[in-house]
């Protein structure tokens, strides 16, 4: 088994409403609570942090599924969207619905098309983020697979 070490060093110098930053490999940023929370929205948020976790390790997990299952692809991107729900007072991310666009070659036969379809579900099954935080965040896929 292997185990791998990821170290964050966090400094917050004031109150709620202050900035601070954070640290970790080539993560360096700002980080304060963002302008829809009453914050000053400077640099980064956990809120934007925890989507971007979700979203990355979809997108790498998904791209080496493809990889492994030899299949070609012209582009791939996604959006993706949090929601956050703030009830008296109680913060609660609630759901992250991801939103690929697998673009395959345009010689991608049916089979093709239904294999990536098949990874795109696979692929939010798998990735690590997903896992640590099920039963906890709804996870939506709302994948789109063309040729081109």
């Amino acid at each position: 088994m292997a185990e791998h070490h990821f170290t964050l060093q966090a400094h917050w110098p004031g109150l709620r409403n202050d900035i601070g930053e954070i640290e970790s490999g080539n993560l360096k940023t700002k980080v304060s609570i963002p302008p829809e929370m009453d914050g000053p929205g400077i640099g980064t948020n956990p809120d934007e942090m925890l989507l971007g976790a979700a979203a990355t390790c979809y997108i790498i997990t998904l791209a080496a599924m493809m990889e492994r299952s030899k299949l070609e692809k012209n582009d791939l991107k996604m959006e993706s969207v949090g929601i956050v729900d703030v009830t008296k007072g109680v913060i609660t991310y609630k759901k992250i619905i991801h939103k690929p666009i697998i673009t395959l070659k345009e010689d991608a036969t049916d089979a093709d098309l239904k294999l990536a379809h098949k990874l795109a579900i696979k692929a939010e099954k798998s990735c690590m983020i997903s896992r640590a935080i099920q039963g906890n965040v709804e996870i939506v896929l709302k994948e789109t697979v063309t040729r081109g």
